[in-house]
């Protein structure tokens, strides 16, 4: 009988959300993302400390004065080098969470680590630049994708983010499905069955609409808390899925049916929503889950930033 794993495979396209090359090896995904606060915990193991010298050094041998900036991109570029060494697909480089409010800024900065990628070898094809889900996050993935550089849009909380990605023509959408049930959890006081669960509910309206108005933007359900959340998304177009969570389903033992599916997702019609920019902003405005948990994760990226900096610091 396969694992759990080894039956999601079979319908969903499994990605590790990670920048550990060890839980790489073991699960075997087809992609891997990042985030600055996977990036600052892999630093702080000693197989790592190659990666950072390096960036450090890199960097200063640039510019003596300014070069904790350029190292912060260097590193980031050091781990997606090394993940793409053991994922055949593709690894997601996320953009300064400081400048999710910022178009001209995201594209220089994406253009920036493309490039920096470019001087390794890896071609653009390989790399997925991660930006927050912002509507000018959203217009800067609009030009991106026009230029061939594809875009994965984290911190995905409503249909609202997800229509006007879909219709900005973006790559890939990163729905978080955990951080809605914490907010749901702490704000109803009630303990929600997989079944039940908001963000595995968020991340199905999500996919079944995009199926049904034919969008070609992957939904890649993300920010699992348990196994049931994944079994529900199985047969989601991609899952980004933590090591921990990883080992868990290769250990469980069943076939899994798939949940999504092109078929399902014709099964209720769906109003079409017309997502302007003043339609954006109200929806966001209406919901103040999407809106609390947009910017609270903003801001713990953009921490979890600074304390990279500090660390860079001192070296």
């Amino acid at each position: 009988m396969p694992s759990y794993l080894e039956s999601l495979k079979k319908y969903t396209v499994v990605v590790a959300d990670t920048g550990d090359i060890d839980s790489i090896i073991a699960y075997k995904p087809e992609d891997s993302t990042t985030n600055p606060s996977l990036i600052l915990n892999a630093t702080k193991m000693a197989k790592y400390r190659s990666l950072l010298d390096e960036a450090v050094s890199w960097a200063k041998d640039r510019d003596q004065s300014n070069w904790i900036e350029p190292a912060l991109d260097r590193l980031s570029v050091n781990f997606g080098v090394q993940l793409l060494k053991y994922v055949p697909g593709r690894v997601s480089t996320e953009v300064d969470a400081a400048l999710s409010f910022d178009t001209d800024a995201t594209i220089r900065k994406a253009r920036q680590i493309i490039a920096m990628y470019a001087d390794e070898g890896i071609n653009k094809d390989r790399i997925l630049i991660k930006i927050a889900a912002t509507w000018e996050g959203i217009k800067a993935a609009n030009i991106l994708e026009k230029e061939n550089i594809q875009c994965n849009l984290t911190l995905v909380f409503n249909e609202a983010q997800a229509i006007a990605c879909a219709e900005a023509g973006v790559y890939l959408i990163s729905p978080f499905v955990g951080r809605i049930l914490d907010w749901n959890t702490l704000k109803n006081g009630i303990i929600y069955s997989s079944i039940e669960d908001p963000g595995v509910l968020s991340v199905t309206r999500i996919y079944n609409y995009f199926k049904q108005y034919g969008y070609k933007t992957i939904v890649m359900g993300a920010s699992f808390r348990n196994v049931g959340e994944i079994i529900e998304l199985t047969g989601c177009d991609r899952l980004t899925i933590s090591p921990s969570l990883l080992e868990h389903l290769s250990e469980l033992q069943g076939d899994l049916a798939p949940r999504l599916s092109q078929t399902n997702a014709f099964s209720k019609v769906i109003e079409k929503i017309d997502v302007t920019e003043s339609n954006f902003r109200w929806m966001m405005n209406e919901d103040e889950m999407a809106t609390e948990k947009l910017s609270d994760g903003i801001r713990k990226f953009n921490n979890d930033l600074n304390e990279l900096r500090e660390h860079l610091a001192c070296f």
